[in-house]
């Protein structure tokens, strides 16, 4: 308990993502273009959705919460990270870094349930076309993103108390960049097999049992799209559904390599490497390979460009500057 006291006064040291401190800079400028890049894509998206009518729809809906969650879940934990990359100052205060804890595992929780939400969208919308306007109302939208957003509020409010009561024993150097549940379980110095098996048992219901769910939806909407008799349709919801599963790709693998695998068999920088991955990686390429190359978004920007009279004046060209080369940044890695 002196301990525990101990580090409440004093915070603590992020060690940071690499032992090299000549490798910083580089990191802080990297991380630094992918943060701005995450920044303006998402808002894109947000932005487009809320003012073009055209995109009034549950699949923009939905894509607009993984937005705005994925601004919030990159900002919880970037900006530390770009002040301690910058600076040899690598502390964080302990009520920094239990907001951290709070806020970075309710919207990882979240985004689990919201992509679980996505593809009960899709299969809708491709294997009950007929009732997807009726079945999927504005009513049951606001309700299942509310389900997504409290599910991970509730599980982050349980984890993250559940870990803060462990003892540290004065330890303060937490071996990661930000302060996550893994990484404070390292940090204990008691007996930590209780919050391991509780830590497990959420993430596989969060996780695994989350991805059989999406990968069972898509086999089904699969059988229906080898259905569609018109080309043009079988690929444009072919794109469609190919976009969502790279996004669940990214994130799942990378949150059950995090989470579900024992410590013990990983080292300390693949966990790093992977907790880099999708805290900065996959919240700035969801817009990138899900919606920029989207046509109906792209015709939205082209439409609100247009009545802002923008196309003709400088301004707009830096606007569009910006949204063509993220968009070739997007094929590129989709390439």
């Amino acid at each position: 308990m002196e301990g525990t006291n101990d580090s409440s006064l004093e915070g603590f040291i992020l060690l940071g993502i690499s032992d090299h401190p000549q490798l910083e800079i580089i990191f802080f400028i990297v991380i630094l273009f992918s943060y701005l890049l995450t920044l303006f894509g998402n808002s894109t998206i947000i932005l487009l959705s809320c003012l073009d009518a055209r995109l009034h729809t549950p699949m923009y809906f939905f894509l607009s919460n993984l937005s705005s969650l994925d601004l919030t879940f990159t900002t919880s934990s970037v900006p530390q990270m770009l002040i301690n990359l910058w600076g040899p100052d690598k502390t964080i205060s302990y009520g920094g870094c239990v907001i951290q804890l709070y806020v970075f595992l309710w919207l990882g929780a979240t985004e689990c349930i919201l992509l679980v939400v996505m593809a009960f969208d899709r299969y809708v919308a491709i294997c009950r076309p007929l009732h997807y306007t009726t079945f999927m109302n504005p009513w049951l939208c606001w309700l299942l993103a509310a389900i997504a957003w409290l599910g991970g509020l509730g599980n982050s409010v349980i984890q993250s108390t559940f870990t803060l009561q462990l003892p540290l024993c004065g330890h303060r150097r937490v071996d990661n960049f930000l302060c996550e549940v893994p990484a404070m379980i390292k940090l204990a110095c008691g007996d930590t097999s209780l919050n391991e098996a509780v830590l497990n048992g959420v993430c596989t219901f969060f996780t695994a049992v989350a991805l059989s769910i999406i990968l069972i939806s898509y086999c089904y909407i699969a059988q229906a799209v080898l259905k569609i008799r018109s080309v043009e349709g079988r690929r444009k919801a072919f794109n469609t559904c190919l976009s969502h599963l790279m996004v669940v790709l990214f994130f799942y693998g990378s949150a059950i390599y995090g989470y579900l695998l024992p410590a013990k068999t990983s080292s300390q920088d693949q966990g790093k490497f992977i907790s880099l991955f999708y805290s900065v990686v996959t919240p700035m390429v969801n817009p990138l390979i899900y919606t920029l190359r989207n046509k109906e978004v792209k015709g939205a920007l082209r439409r609100l460009l247009g009545k802002r009279s923008l196309l003709r004046g400088g301004k707009n060209s830096i606007i569009y500057s910006l949204f063509i080369s993220t968009h070739f940044f997007s094929f590129s890695l989709s390439g």
